[in-house]
């Protein structure tokens, strides 16, 4: 499959709304399904998903740049920042570290401005130099 800029058609793109609203409705109702039962589950179980997603997340989007986390590091650093019992868990990297720190950031803060001072904070956890 080519990427997008590499269609015909790129960058005059038409979308067919109707059928992308159609999938979109199919996957929120299976969402819903799916929390339902996640929730008839207990807290642990949830709360243990939602890690596993996040460290699965974080560990696919790091792929994409050709950078290859381990995952024990990863899933003990999401749980150390999000106050999750982590005794138990792999010390992670200080890279790591900053990796989970800017991807919560940006994924459970998405709807906040992205001003200068919060890509420079990223960039400081990425890179360990000192923001502007």
């Amino acid at each position: 499959m080519p990427y997008i800029h590499e269609l015909s058609t790129w960058p005059q793109l038409t979308i067919d709304t109707q059928s992308i609203n159609t999938v979109l409705g199919n996957a929120r109702y299976q969402q819903g399904l799916f929390l339902g039962r996640l929730q008839s589950l207990g807290f642990n179980v949830q709360r243990d998903a939602m890690l596993e997603t996040l460290t699965s997340d974080i560990i696919t989007s790091s792929e994409i740049e050709g950078e290859n986390l381990n995952h024990n590091e990863v899933r003990s650093s999401i749980a150390r920042q999000l106050g999750i019992n982590s005794e138990n868990f792999t010390t992670p990297s200080r890279h790591v570290e900053g990796i989970v720190k800017m991807m919560l950031d940006a994924t459970q803060h998405y709807h906040e401005t992205l001003t200068e001072e919060r890509i420079c904070t990223w960039h400081f956890d990425l890179f360990e130099s000192s923001p502007a």
